[in-house]
């Protein structure tokens, strides 16, 4: 199972389970070294939670590019604020 690392929020951090669309939540210290935002992650199921096997590098690689082209697709389209004048 894939999931990929969300956001953070305080001491924890969110992981997307991309099977089941659900959210996934572990202190900040049980992340693998070099886990940052839209790092793709190998889990194993483990009755009722999950275990973080490894960092799935090429996917993370893919996840990062996708995001920026995401975003770079979204500025073009923006027109500025509707709430500034």
């Amino acid at each position: 199972m894939r999931g990929i690392l969300d956001r953070f929020e305080g001491d924890k951090a969110v992981i997307l389970l991309q099977d089941t669309k659900e959210e996934y939540i572990v202190n900040k210290s049980e992340l693998p070294a070099g886990s940052k935002i839209n790092t793709v992650f190998d889990l194993e199921k483990n009755r009722t939670t999950y275990k973080i096997k490894r960092i799935n590098v090429s996917n993370t690689e893919g996840a990062a590019q996708q995001s920026s082209d995401l975003m770079a697709t979204l500025r073009a389209k923006s027109r500025g604020s509707k709430f500034k004048k």
